[in-house]
C-alpha cells in the first residue's frame, strides 16, 4: 500500500495527521504542495474522486481573496483555481494507491479510509 499526503509544513492539521500516522505506525511520503504544486491533471483525478467542495481551503487567504463569483463556480473552474494557487487546497489530503481517498484530518475517519 502506498500513501501519499499532501500539504504543507507549517499547517497545524498536517502536523496532527503526521504525528497520528506516524504513531499509528503507518509509512508514507509528505508532498510539500509549496515546493511541488500538484498537476491540473492530478488535481483534476482528485476533484472526480472527492468533489470540488471538501478540497476547499474556506479558511485560509486565498480563498478569501476570490470574488463571490467563486459561489457559482463549476468543478472545472475549481481545479483551473486549484492549479494555480495550491494554498485553496484543503490540507491535509491522503492518496492512497493513487486515488484521493480523504482531504482533512479525523483519525476515525482516516482509519476507515486507509484500510487501517
Amino acid at each position: 500500500m502506498s500513501i501519499q499526503v499532501y500539504g504543507i509544513p507549517n499547517c497545524g492539521t498536517c502536523k496532527k495527521a503526521f504525528q497520528w500516522l506516524t504513531d499509528s505506525g503507518v509509512t508514507y511520503e509528505f508532498i510539500n504542495t509549496k515546493e511541488q504544486p500538484p498537476t491540473r491533471e492530478t488535481i483534476h483525478n482528485w476533484v472526480a474522486a472527492l468533489g470540488f467542495q471538501p478540497m476547499r481551503n474556506t479558511s485560509g487567504q486565498s480563498y478569501r481573496a476570490l470574488g463571490d463569483e467563486k459561489k457559482d463556480w463549476t468543478s472545472e473552474q475549481w481545479v483551473e483555481a486549484f492549479a494555480k494557487d495550491a494554498m485553496l487546497l484543503k490540507r491535509p489530503l491522503f492518496v492512497k494507491d493513487g486515488t484521493a481517498v480523504l482531504v482533512g484530518f479525523k483519525a476515525e475517519v482516516i482509519r476507515e479510509k486507509l484500510g487501517l
